[in-house]
């Protein structure tokens, strides 16, 4: 846990009881004593079960894990259980949920599409369709799933796409030659990828020095026919239509990476739940 991450729940703490619960404020005795567990109420992935702790810990409430991030679960299974003060375990009840249900939910997602590829050398990675502020924690969420990440922000790697390429054609600037002027003025650590939408595009980009080329929105037999230009001068990442039914079709196609926007931007949160007993 990270005092990025902490700032993050204190953010959301704050939201969800800017001055306090008023609720448990009213109907709870102060000395009132509170246990609970999270259960699972479907099968799956488990993410953000250190964050959930964290939650509670920052209240005084205690959490005991019995299921560490990455583990598969079924419903039913108890993952943590917590005990501390009734009024502190449920003015964090619903922020801690929020947070370990959605990273479950993408780390399950993650999952199925990563099993979708097995077999092959394809890498399934997430992109930069995060909730804004959440990012930390949805990238955590990809990689407890089995999934890797793409560059973390804009300020990682240069990464040319279709609308940059506008603006060079309308500048009547060739994309080799802003790819070679590019190369000239990043450092040499620095990761240069480049996206393309016909094939007719590959040759150029790839001659001019890219570490990576994007084929957006190709089709398998399209997808194929670039991974043979390349001729394994350049990574080859996939993007656009990815899904569970087209996943496996793309990663035989013989690319190295399978950019999936879904993964973060559309996922449903888990069915967790933490059910509470009042101690006396």
């Amino acid at each position: 846990m990270t005092t990025q991450h902490d700032d993050l729940i204190r953010r959301a703490l704050e939201e969800d009881a800017p001055w306090g619960d008023t609720t448990s404020d009213a109907f709870l005795p102060a000395d009132a004593a509170a246990s609970a567990v999270l259960a699972a109420r479907e099968d799956g992935v488990l993410s953000g079960i250190g964050v959930f702790a964290r939650v509670f810990e920052l209240g005084g409430v205690e959490t005991a894990l019995e299921v560490d991030d990455g583990s598969r679960f079924a419903a039913g299974d108890v993952l943590a259980r917590i005990q501390g003060p009734a009024r502190a375990v449920l003015c964090a009840e619903r922020v801690a949920l929020n947070l370990v249900q959605r990273m479950s939910g993408i780390a399950t997602q993650t999952a199925r599409f990563v099993e979708a590829v097995a077999g092959t050398p394809a890498r399934v990675v997430d992109t930069r369709k995060t909730t804004p502020g959440l990012r930390a924690l949805e990238r955590q969420a990809v990689r407890d799933g089995g999934g890797h990440n793409h560059r973390y922000s804009l300020s990682d790697a240069v990464l040319a796409k279709d609308n940059h390429l506008a603006v060079l054609a309308a500048a009547g600037i060739p994309v080799g030659e802003a790819i070679r002027r590019a190369r000239e003025r990043i450092g040499h650590t620095v990761h240069l990828e480049v996206e393309v939408d016909r094939l007719d595009q590959v040759e150029e980009v790839v001659a001019a020095g890219v570490d990576t080329i994007m084929l957006d929105n190709f089709t398998p037999d399209e997808l194929r026919a670039g991974v043979a230009l390349v001729a394994g001068r350049a990574l080859v990442e996939a993007s656009g239509g990815v899904n569970l039914q087209t996943v496996g079709e793309i990663a035989r196609t013989g690319v190295d990476i399978i950019s999936v926007g879904a993964l973060t931007h559309s996922v449903r949160a888990l069915d967790l739940g933490l059910d509470i007993e009042v101690c006396t």
